[in-house]
């Protein structure tokens, strides 16, 4: 088993007019993130995954609680439940999406205008710990993985960094995020590749004060850490939903350090693959991934 590793290039824009080379740099136009995808077998129980109980009701929708708030000592999500399915939502003042549980969370301040969901006592999100903990391993038989290149543009109006598989030219003529169509153990339906993970592993440099955010827009399964902490908890195989953390609510950060944060997306039924990533954090490389060979 290996830890992933990323490296993150960026492509930076010239000069803007009247500038000169003692002038701060722009702001690069593009980031380009190196993760590693795992491909699963289509038995794997976890993924394609039904529900259980004779009502129909069970294992589809939004789950919180699935991965633990901190990461494990291989810098993992360990396994915390199999779900509690989220009922109404947690939202800030803006009527955004956050985190669940934000409100007992302890490492993330609550606002003025937020208002707190609810969930239920117990789900079936996925099928056992043992499992959970094949998701982000490199395991004999049940996965295999390879380099994965995002790349996330800037745009000149928000100066947000956004990856959007909409617009992506190599991915919006796919009908959705589909990184390993025909690859790997191959298409699980109409050619189609629907049951994989992904993981990022970046950081960056926190500033206190000029609202720094990360939001992601999709499905099926979100994790993002910051620091080793839970921030974003999207859990389940569920239709496209988003969620953003605001980097002020976390009251240990300390500005201008540098903090990790780590990134974990899973894919797990059809029909739809949806993914994006829009964030004004500038995320810098940590390590290139030990796979042989990257997918453009």
């Amino acid at each position: 088993m290996h830890s992933m590793k990323l490296i993150c290039l960026v492509t930076l824009g010239g000069l803007a007019a009247g500038a000169s080379a003692g002038d701060p740099a722009p702001p690069p136009d593009s980031i380009t993130l190196i993760g590693v995808v795992r491909d699963f077998r289509d038995d794997h129980p976890d993924f394609q995954r039904k529900p259980k109980n004779a009502a129909g009701y069970g294992s589809f929708g939004h789950y919180m609680d699935i991965a633990s708030e901190q990461l494990d000592d291989d810098g993992n999500p360990a396994f915390m439940s199999t779900g509690r399915k989220v009922t109404s939502e947690w939202t800030n003042a803006s009527g955004q999406k956050i985190a669940p549980g934000l409100d007992t969370l302890g490492y993330i301040d609550t606002k003025h205008g937020d208002s707190p969901g609810d969930a239920e006592a117990s789900g079936d999100a996925v099928e056992s710990a043992e499992t959970f903990a094949q998701w982000y391993r490199d395991v004999d038989g049940v996965n295999v993985r390879k380099a994965l290149k995002l790349t996330l543009v800037r745009d000149p109006q928000t100066g947000s960094y956004v990856f959007d598989d909409t617009q992506d030219p190599t991915y919006s003529g796919l009908g959705g995020f589909f990184p390993i169509n025909g690859q790997l153990y191959g298409d699980y339906q109409d050619g189609k590749n629907f049951h994989f993970t992904f993981e990022l592993d970046t950081e960056f440099r926190y500033d206190a004060g000029t609202e720094q955010v990360f939001r992601f827009i999709g499905d099926d399964d979100v994790w993002v850490y910051i620091d080793g902490k839970r921030v974003i908890d999207l859990g389940g195989v569920h239709s496209k939903i988003d969620q953003v953390v605001e980097l002020d609510r976390l009251n240990w950060l300390k500005d201008g350090e540098t903090y990790s944060l780590k990134f974990f997306f899973a894919e797990r039924h059809t029909t739809q693959s949806n993914f994006r990533i829009e964030t004004n954090l500038l995320l810098r490389t940590v390590d290139v991934p030990l796979s042989s060979a990257l997918h453009d």
